[in-house]
């Protein structure tokens, strides 16, 4: 092994490690020196939100919050400022306590200077309300506070409408902002509106709702409406630290979670971002001022911010339908390196292309004898049994810290009241990696010892290269199988296809120009997008989806190890 080569290789995983946490690839908290968007103000609006509870069960303490967001935007300049009260709600029945009260949302309006009354607006949305009160595992029935929920999304939207006002002369479209109540319990303002008060909907061409599932981590833009092609292009153009799948928008179409957003999605272009991390601070009193994180308020204003001037001021959107479409894209971003936006019909090429590539290569080094057919399909059998016994393994230690804790165990849904859970998941990753290394070791050393009586020279390390070859080649098999699988029945396949894409690119690139160097960037992106993707599926799943995230993590691993062996070879 080349202890240079090693030395840069740790190195360069813990920058990567750094990046894909958020570091240089988040927005610092710019204070109101600066004069651009000020996580600082967020957070005063905040702690005079989230002083007391206010959800449906505390009608006095939430007209205090409504009266402070009223006077607030007023003191913006709103043109208008109206009320739309509905009463005689009734919140979810299958709840431990049905509640009934009334219901107030605010809309504010800001029009162009100058304008016309036919003019396409942007709305802008987050709840006022709290959430209602919710029995935990071995506590009594706790409250919200509210202060990320939704705290943070009605104050990055003042915030967000101070900054738009400063150039409220280059406005080509209008801004309406719509606090609505009652969200917490089945969205019952914004099904209200839309019912009762459509037409205040009419002229918006873009919504963008913010919510937040915990306080900690990056903003993420989970979910998009349908046909989001246009969406995606002005998400690309705009947004400043994207942080983005199209994946979850089609994981959350499968989990029984809603937002404002839900009611309108199918009518209105636009966006739905929210932190989610984490699970034990979401809908609890843990949902506090004292937890209140900044830097996460700062990563919604960075990319909001320039979407919402964008918009204004391009007369391209002057139409109200500009930004529907037909089609939508597939996307993903990379800390640091961006937003990858591919059309339906070019990422498929680009899977053609991989795929065809990969096999190519396989056939080619097989017939050169650097690869054995029948090891490397030993190795792919292998890499199978390790994902199973993963999510096995991981589903088992979810059901048994579900048991200690006394929280409802749901397979691979969100759990809710495990204490320590996030270290749980990180423990499990790191001593589930430590144990496929050390089986990939002990292997390797076999093949080595049967070699070592070979009188040929170096047979020990063409063993070894030939062994890091085979279970290479073994584990992007699995991922060659999964990645077709997924992209011809969901049309995403990401977490197998980047691995397979970035090393089978690595390969022929190394093969043509004998540098290793393409090797260590093969691991450094495997690295960037499992560290930050793993991360965000950890937190957005919880525990009760650890199999599913362990077997994501040591199927990168068995395409990582034998790449740094490849690596740092003498």
């Amino acid at each position: 092994m080349n202890r240079v080569r090693l030395m840069v290789l740790v190195v360069v995983a813990a920058v990567v490690g750094m990046v894909a946490f958020g570091l240089w690839s988040r927005p610092s908290v710019e204070g109101r020196e600066h004069g651009g968007f000020s996580a600082e103000r967020v957070v005063e609006d905040i702690e005079v939100i989230s002083r007391e509870h206010h959800s449906v069960a505390h009608p006095v303490e939430r007209a205090a919050v409504r009266e402070y967001l009223v006077e607030r935007l007023g003191e913006l300049g709103a043109d208008t400022v109206k009320l739309y009260e509905y009463r005689g709600l009734v919140g979810p029945e299958d709840k431990h306590v049905v509640y009934n009260f009334d219901a107030t949302n605010i809309l504010a309006e800001f029009a162009p200077r100058g304008a016309e009354e036919d003019y396409a607006s942007l709305m802008l949305v987050a709840h006022y309300d709290s959430r209602y009160s919710q029995p935990m595992p071995r506590r009594d029935t706790v409250w919200s506070y509210g202060a990320a929920d939704d705290g943070y999304g009605v104050g990055v939207i003042l915030e967000t409408v101070a900054q738009a006002l400063k150039y409220r002369d280059e406005w080509q479209q209008g801004v309406k902002v719509l606090f609505t109540d009652a969200e917490e319990v089945g969205m019952m303002g914004m099904k209200a509106q839309w019912q009762d008060d459509r037409e205040v909907f009419d002229n918006v061409g873009l919504m963008i709702n913010l919510e937040a599932r915990g306080p900690y981590g990056p903003a993420l833009l989970f979910e998009t409406s349908s046909g989001n092609e246009r969406l995606m292009e002005l998400y690309a153009s705009a947004a400043e630290y994207p942080c983005t799948y199209s994946l979850t928008t089609v994981v959350y179409s499968f989990m029984p979670n809603f937002t404002d957003f839900t009611i309108v999605k199918d009518e209105i272009p636009g966006f739905n971002f929210s932190t989610i991390a984490d699970i034990n601070h979401y809908h609890t009193d843990k949902d506090n001022f004292a937890n209140v994180n900044p830097q996460s308020i700062q990563h919604y204003g960075s990319q909001i911010v320039p979407i919402v001037h964008k918009y204004l001021t391009d007369g391209a959107y002057a139409d109200r339908d500009s930004l529907k479409a037909e089609r939508s894209t597939v996307n993903f971003t990379l800390p640091l390196l961006g937003l990858f936006n591919f059309s339906t019909t070019s990422y498929w090429i680009v899977n053609i292309v991989v795929f065809v590539a990969f096999v190519l290569l396989f056939v080619f080094d097989l017939l050169r004898g650097r690869v054995q057919l029948h090891k490397a399909l030993r190795a792919a059998l292998r890499a199978l049994l390790v994902a199973v016994v993963a999510l096995l393994v991981g589903e088992l230690i979810a059901w048994v810290a579900c048991c200690v804790c006394d929280a409802e165990f749901k397979p691979f849904g969100v759990v809710q009241g495990v204490a320590g859970d996030n270290i749980i998941m990180a423990v499990s990753v790191v001593v589930m990696i430590a144990v496929v290394a050390m089986l990939y070791l002990r292997g390797r050393r076999g093949v080595v010892r049967l070699a070592a009586g070979s009188i040929r020279a170096n047979a020990g390390d063409s063993a070894a290269l030939l062994h890091a070859t085979n279970s290479l080649y073994g584990a992007l098999g699995i991922m060659f199988i999964l990645s077709l699988i997924l992209i011809t029945t969901i049309g995403e396949n990401l977490m197998f296809f980047i691995p397979l894409m970035v090393t089978t690119t690595a390969i022929i690139l190394y093969r043509t120009t004998r540098l290793r160097l393409w090797y260590l960037v093969a691991i450094a992106l495997i690295l960037l997008h499992a560290l930050s993707f793993l991360y965000a599926l950890a937190m957005a799943l919880t525990i009760g989806a650890l199999g599913a995230v362990l077997m994501l993590a040591l199927l990168d691993t068995l395409v990582v190890i034998p790449l740094v062996e490849l690596y740092t070879r003498k």
